[in-house]
């Protein structure tokens, strides 16, 4: 698997890839904020390597937007059906829907401005919480291009990295370290969660 793993055998997979046209592209984008299970690091870095850095990240970044909103209005027109009602009743579901209807859109933005963040469930957040629907689009509007960008300005750089293992294990750090803050700041918003959820039970309590 390795030995096949060559320059050249790379760029022919992502001339080939190309050859799908950018339509692809960027119904791959859309298609993993409902599925997960879809690498979109790996998409993104295809698509800049494919199309370069500025057509590979809008291709990139209209796809999961568009996605994320779509999946997002449909979270709030069937939100009220039983199988919704159940995601709903979780116990971290609860406090961060609770949490947005009290901070707004600013967690949301930082959640999303993390390539590691499980996007689904931002969506779902925002979908069954208050929050508007123009707020919510302004919020993936501005925040996917931060986690886009990072993203494609790894793959469009592709041959270089791929010819230096000095550049390998630079661009391996740089993922590591940017999935590192991600988790570090999840944590904390997830402390100021309970925080302020702790202190709005007291202030009831002491009503």
């Amino acid at each position: 698997m390795l030995d096949w793993m060559t320059i050249d055998n790379v760029e022919i997979l992502v001339e080939k890839y190309k050859l799908l046209g950018p339509i692809f592209s960027i119904l791959l984008t859309f298609l993993e904020s409902f599925l997960p299970i879809l690498p979109l690091f790996v998409i993104v870095i295809a698509n800049a390597a494919a199309y370069g850095l500025f057509w590979g990240f809008l291709l990139s970044w209209l796809g999961t937007v568009a996605g994320s909103y779509m999946f997002f209005l449909m979270i709030r027109k069937f939100g009220k059906y039983r199988f919704f009602r159940r995601i709903k009743e979780q116990s971290q579901v609860k406090k961060l829907i609770h949490w947005v209807d009290i901070r707004g859109f600013t967690p949301l933005f930082v959640l999303l401005c993390l390539p590691f963040t499980p996007v689904v469930l931002v969506n779902s957040v925002a979908g069954l919480s208050n929050l508007k629907k123009k707020y919510y689009f302004f919020t993936l509007f501005i925040s996917k291009p931060i986690m886009i960008f990072l993203i494609s300005y790894l793959g469009s750089d592709l041959r270089q990295i791929l010819s230096s293992p000095v550049k390998i294990i630079i661009s391996t750090v740089i993922v590591l370290v940017i999935w590192g803050i991600g988790k570090f700041i999840e944590n904390i918003l997830n402390r100021r969660v309970e925080r302020d959820l702790r202190d709005i039970e007291k202030l009831r309590k002491s009503e």
